[in-house]
């Protein structure tokens, strides 16, 4: 087992009460689980996104905390947070990774692999 390590889980959810299609408005959701699964206490300290959309758009998102927190994460503990972002197509992706600092010093970065935002599937 690694000793610094967080794993990431994201749930993803289209919020069509927000968006505003016609204004090329589309709004999501995304829960994020990260879960200390290394063997040190560590801190999230900040997050990096690149959110692209369809048309290749693309936008970057830095900031400290995850919504307004530092979460210092022991062993198997874990911190859930629901965030959201908008684009200006029906679908695009989203990667990123958030820098950690651990009880003993040591920095760094939990990687968070590409994810899609979507609109659900409609069948008609």
């Amino acid at each position: 087992m690694a000793a610094y390590e967080m794993t990431v889980l994201v749930q993803t959810q289209y919020l069509e009460d927000q968006s505003e299609p016609e204004h090329d408005n589309y709004v999501f959701a995304y829960a994020i689980t990260i879960k200390n699964t290394g063997t040190i206490a560590a801190q999230l300290i900040s997050r990096h996104w690149v959110i692209t959309d369809a048309n290749e758009h693309v936008q970057e998102v830095r900031g400290l905390g995850v919504v307004g927190h530092q979460p210092l994460l022991q062993p198997g503990e874990q911190f859930e947070y629901t965030s959201g972002t908008s684009l200006e197509t029906p679908q695009g992706t989203m990667r990123g990774e958030y820098f950690c600092v651990a009880e003993d010093g040591h920095q760094f970065e939990s990687t968070v692999g590409e994810f899609v935002l979507s609109l659900p599937r409609t069948l008609h």
